[in-house]
């Protein structure tokens, strides 16, 4: 059988893209930052796909990523591929004293912690905001602050939900006569009480060992599929879901949901 191709393979393949393709070898670090995002975003939906061809297919896009930023630097002589090796290796044994340096097992985030001025240090604030929300918290868990078990996350998000309710009813949104709220003093109160209860909700998933962000992407999917079956069973039964109504609506809802439980108890 051939010999499969190797990084040494993919890394001659970009050294000789950069020398022979105008289109690579104008490229700089700053032109290919919106295609790193865009790689891998795709590598993150192949993943929720469960396609493994097309995975494979994506995580070859981003690791030419990886290659074409290595071999930039490498023009600039700051640092090749091999250079990123290493410093993942050292990197994996920091992270893993008590494999490799006969040290005792400690939590990433306390290791971590010892080397930062702040929680922040070094965290992209480009980050999604419920990505961020969990790493700031995992960060502040590595120092001791955090709570030993779900309870106190769990009391934590009623009190937030608690303190919304009483800004809903203190200050009610006002609406303009097309039905947007004001945003005024009142709707900065009540963005701040509902970040603070969205904050605790990303606490307890994070204490629960639920990431945030994932859990919120499979209640968008669910949600997008259940009322793509309304409209479905709505336009089956002549009713246009614009004009139905909510209670209209609501019916059809509980509907699919119980037909959905009906499949999966295998009724």
């Amino acid at each position: 059988m051939p010999a499969k191709p190797t990084l040494e393979d993919s890394l001659a393949l970009m050294r000789d893209l950069r020398a022979r393709c105008d289109w690579d070898a104008a490229q700089t670090h700053e032109s290919l930052r919106p295609y790193l995002i865009e790689e891998a975003h795709e590598v993150d939906d192949a993943l929720r796909s469960g396609d493994d061809l097309l995975l494979r297919e994506e995580l070859g896009d981003l690791l030419l990523q990886v290659l074409f930023h290595s071999v930039i630097a490498e023009e600039r002589a700051a640092f090749d591929l091999h250079d990123v090796a290493a410093s993942l290796i050292a990197k994996m044994r920091r992270r893993h004293p008590h494999l490799y340096d006969g040290g005792e097992r400690q939590a990433w985030e306390h290791l971590k912690a010892k080397k930062r001025t702040s929680i922040a240090e070094g965290l992209p604030v480009d980050l999604p905001a419920l990505h961020r929300a969990h790493r700031l918290q995992d960060r502040a868990a590595g120092v001791g602050f955090d709570w030993p078990d779900v309870d106190g996350p769990a009391a934590k998000v009623e009190e937030e939900l608690g303190e919304v309710r009483e800004a809903l009813r203190a200050s009610p949104p006002a609406r303009t006569e097309h039905g947007a709220p004001v945003l005024d003093d009142r709707h900065a109160q009540l963005e701040a009480e509902l970040g603070d209860l969205l904050f605790a909700v990303v606490n307890l998933c994070r204490k629960a060992g639920v990431h945030a962000s994932l859990a919120l992407d499979k209640a968008n999917a669910k949600f997008a599929r259940r009322f793509a079956e309304v409209e479905q069973l709505a336009g089956a039964r002549g009713l246009d879901v614009k004009d139905a109504g909510l209670d209209a609506l609501d019916a059809l809802w509980d509907e699919v949901k119980r037909e959905e439980w009906r499949v999966k108890s295998g009724e």
